[in-house]
């Protein structure tokens, strides 16, 4: 699967070089093809305490509002 012939804004479950998920990011007329989320590991976002720990550190990273980063598209995955 070519990640650039995907959906803009649609993230989809792919493991490739260590990440667990890829989304072809669409702002402003730019795209680009972005892949978050370390595919070793699970997020516990059922868990109250791990996911207000999660947002409460990812908050401070720039890019929360930029579609066309990695942590923009981690928060989403955990309702941040």
């Amino acid at each position: 699967m070519n990640p650039r012939n995907l959906p803009c804004n649609k993230p989809r479950r792919d493991v490739h070089g260590g990440k667990k998920s890829v989304v072809r990011a669409c702002q402003d007329g730019k795209s680009k093809v972005v892949r978050f989320g370390d595919a070793n590991m699970t997020i516990k976002k059922s868990s109250a305490a791990h996911k207000a720990s999660y947002c409460a550190r990812s908050g401070g990273i720039k890019g929360t509002d930029n579609k066309l980063s990695a942590n923009y598209w981690s928060r989403r995955a955990w309702g941040c």
